[in-house]
C-alpha cells in the first residue's frame, strides 16, 4: 500500500492567477512544483528563447570560445570527445556540427563502455596526439578526469572541458572537503561553486548548445542558428533525466515542435524504423523510444553509431543504422528482462527482502544494463539498489536510489570497501573487488537511518479535486503544463469515497482495468488503471468481501474507494470523452 500526501503550499493564488494571467488551479499547480519567483514563473508560462539566460555567464565559457575560434582560424586539428550514453552522443553531435559549421577541421571520439570506461582516458588521448590533434574539446564529461587531462597537458594538448556533472571533491581527515580541479584550459560546468550562471541544471548536451551560441557570435554567425539543435538538446534533457523546468523546460517544449517537422535523415529513419512515424512527438517517444534506441549503441555496440546515424546525409545508409540501432534496443531490452530475473531470484535466494539497501551479485548480468536493472528493482522494492556484475577487472556496477537516501553520500562512507565511485543522491557508478561485495552490502545496512516508513512508497497529491470539475477547459489548462517530467511531475488529485459500479479488465496481457464511476451529480465517467490490478481486487475484497468483487464485474456494485487520479481525455473510434487515469486506490 501507498501512503498519499496532499501538498499544501501556502500562498496567494489567487493574486498570482491574476499576476500572471494563468487559473488558480495552475497557480496552484506551480507553487507546488516549487516555482515562486517571478522569473522562474514567467518563464515557466512563456518557454520562448527570449526567457534563456546569458551563456557568457557561465565560467569559462567565453575563454573557451576564443581558444576555439583561435583554433579554427589557425588551421588546428580539433577532436571532440563524447560519452557514450543519449546525451553524450547527442553533445558530441552538437559540438562536431557546429565545429563543422565554423570550418573546423574537426574529428570525434566516444570511449567503448566496456575497454575504455567513462570520459575522457589516455588512450583516446593517444590516439588524438598520433592523429596530430591540437586541442580535445570534452561534452558530458571530463570534470572528473584529472589524470587523464593532466597527462594530456603534458603531451602538449589544448584541452576545454563541457560538462554537468557534479563537481569532484576529496575529503580530508577533519571532514571538510576540498574540490579537485583538473589542468585544463577551460573548464565549463555550471554546477561550479563559482561559477554564476542562473541555471545549474543544465544536461551536457545544454552545456554544448550554451558554447554554441557564443561560439556563433564570435565566429560571424547569427546564434539564432545554434536554436536549430534544440531538437536535439530536447532528446537528451529528457533521456538525461533533469529538471524540466527553466532553460530545459524551453529546450523540450520547442524541440518537441521541431521533432515534429525534423529535417534530419537520421533521425527521420529511426522514427520510421520505431513505428511512430505520423504521431505526435511526445516526452514519452523521448524517453522511452528514440532516446534508448540511441542509448543501445553505446551499451551493445560502439554508441559511434548513434552519432553516424545522426550525421548521415545518405537516407539508405541512414535507414541501415536505424534497423540495427532498433534491433540493439530490442536486444537490450530482452537481456533487461533477464537481468530483472536474475536479480529477483538473487534477492529471494539470499533472503535479502527485509534489506533497507540492496546489494545484488549476478555475474552474468551485461554491465552496461546494470543501471536499468538497478532502476527496475528499486521500483519493485522501492529501497535504494545496487547491482553488481563482473566486469573484466573485478565487479563494476551501478545503483539507483530512492527519496531520502543519498547514495553518493552513503557510498562515500564505506569508500574504503571500494575502488572507484562516483554519482549523485539518487544515482551512482561503482567498482570493486569481489571479496569486498558483501561487506558493502553489511555495511551499508548497518549505517543507513532509513526506517520502514521511509521505505513505503508515496504518492503526493497536488489538491483534492471533486470529479464533477472536470472539464476539457479544466484539461487544457493543465496541459498549458507540459511537458512533464522530473521537477515537472504530471499533476495528481485526489477524491473521497467515489463511487465505482462496475469493473472490467482488458489489455493482451489482462493488466488493465477499467472501472465505471458515478459523480455526485449522478453523471457516469470510465477510469483507466494501469496499475497493480490483485492490489486493487484484495483492497475490495478486505474492504466489502469476495462477493462484491463478483458483483464488480458483473456491472452491479456501489463500492466506495479513495481515489489518485489525473484527468485526461479519451479519443477512441473517433468518439471523444472525458475520462481519469487513475494513479491508485485505497
Amino acid at each position: 500500500m501507498k501512503k498519499w500526501f496532499v501538498k499544501n503550499k501556502k500562498t496567494d493564488y489567487k493574486l498570482l492567477a491574476k499576476e500572471f494571467g494563468i487559473s488558480e488551479i495552475v497557480a496552484k499547480l506551480l507553487v507546488n512544483r516549487d516555482l515562486v519567483e517571478e522569473e522562474a514563473i514567467k518563464s515557466f508560462v512563456n518557454p520562448s528563447y527570449e526567457n534563456l539566460y546569458n551563456p557568457r555567464e557561465m565560467k569559462d565559457l567565453e575563454k573557451g570560445v576564443m581558444i576555439m575560434k583561435q583554433k579554427i582560424e589557425d588551421g588546428k586539428k580539433i577532436m571532440v570527445v563524447g560519452d557514450y550514453d543519449v546525451d553524450g552522443v547527442i553533445s558530441l553531435f552538437e559540438l562536431f556540427t557546429a565545429l563543422k559549421r565554423c570550418s573546423a577541421d574537426v574529428f570525434y571520439d566516444i570511449p567503448d563502455r566496456i575497454n575504455d570506461g567513462y570520459g575522457i582516458n589516455t588512450n583516446i588521448i593517444d590516439k588524438a596526439f598520433e592523429m596530430g590533434v591540437d586541442t580535445i574539446i570534452s561534452c558530458d564529461n571530463g570534470i572528473s578526469a584529472i589524470s587523464a587531462i593532466e597527462y594530456g597537458k603534458k603531451l602538449g594538448l589544448t584541452i576545454i572541458v563541457t560538462d554537468h556533472h557534479d563537481i569532484p571533491f576529496v575529503e580530508k581527515e577533519n571532514g571538510e572537503r576540498e574540490v579537485i580541479k583538473s589542468m585544463a584550459d577551460a573548464i565549463i560546468d555550471p554546477k561550479q561553486e563559482d561559477c554564476k550562471y542562473k541555471f545549474k541544471a543544465l544536461c551536457g548536451a545544454g552545456v554544448a548548445l550554451k558554447f554554441i551560441e557564443v561560439l556563433y557570435e564570435e565566429m560571424g554567425i547569427d546564434k539564432k542558428e545554434a536554436y536549430k539543435l534544440i531538437e536535439f538538446a530536447a532528446i537528451a534533457t529528457v533521456c538525461d533525466v533533469v529538471d524540466l523546468i527553466s532553460e530545459n523546460r524551453i529546450f523540450v517544449k520547442n524541440g518537441l515542435k521541431l521533432l515534429s517537422e525534423t529535417s534530419n535523415i537520421g533521425l527521420k529513419e529511426l522514427i520510421k524504423a520505431t513505428g511512430i512515424e505520423n504521431k505526435e512527438i511526445s516526452v514519452y517517444h523521448l524517453g522511452f523510444v528514440i532516446g534508448p534506441c540511441i542509448n543501445a549503441s553505446g551499451r551493445l555496440d560502439n554508441a559511434k553509431k548513434g552519432v553516424a546515424l545522426l550525421l548521415s546525409e545518405n537516407q539508405a545508409e541512414a535507414a541501415k543504422l536505424a534497423k540495427e540501432l532498433h534491433d540493439l534496443n530490442v536486444q537490450r531490452k530482452d537481456i533487461t528482462i533477464q537481468g530483472v530475473e536474475r536479480a529477483n531470484e538473487f534477492i529471494e535466494k539470499n533472503n535479502m527482502t527485509k534489506d533497507k539497501v540492496l546489494v545484488v551479485y549476478t555475474p552474468e548480468t551485461h554491465e552496461s544494463i546494470a543501471g536499468i536493472v538497478a532502476g527496475r528493482i528499486r521500483e519493485a522494492y522501492n529501497v535504494p539498489t545496487i547491482i553488481l556484475t563482473r566486469a573484466k577487472e573485478g565487479v563494476k556496477g551501478s545503483g539507483r536510489s530512492i527519496e531520502g537516501y543519498n547514495m553518493f553520500e552513503e557510498l562515500n562512507k564505506c569508500k574504503e570497501l571500494l575502488g572507484k565511485f562516483g554519482g549523485h543522491p539518487m544515482a551512482a557508478g561503482l567498482s570493486l573487488e569481489e571479496h569486498n561485495i558483501e561487506p558493502l552490502r553489511k555495511k551499508l545496512n548497518e549505517i543507513t537511518t532509513l526506517t520502514d516508513d521511509d521505505v513505503v512508497p508515496k504518492i503526493y497529491l497536488d489538491m483534492q479535486l471533486p470529479l464533477e470539475k472536470i472539464s476539457y477547459d479544466l484539461i487544457n489548462k493543465i496541459g498549458t503544463l507540459e511537458p512533464f517530467g522530473k521537477g515537472n511531475s504530471k499533476p495528481i488529485f485526489g477524491e473521497k469515497q467515489v463511487t465505482i459500479l462496475k469493473g472490467s479488465i482488458l489489455g493482451q496481457n489482462k493488466n488493465v482495468l477499467k472501472v465505471k464511476i458515478m459523480m455526485k451529480n449522478g453523471i457516469y465517467i470510465d477510469g483507466i488503471y494501469f496499475g497493480n490490478i490483485e492490489e486493487f481486487e484484495n483492497i475490495v475484497i478486505d474492504r466489502y468481501g469476495v462477493e462484491e468483487l463478483d458483483r464488480l464485474y458483473s456491472g452491479n456494485s456501489r463500492i466506495k474507494l479513495d481515489m489518485a487520479f489525473y484527468p485526461s481525455i479519451n479519443e477512441f473510434n473517433g468518439r471523444v470523452s472525458l475520462q481519469v487515469v487513475v494513479e491508485n486506490f485505497r
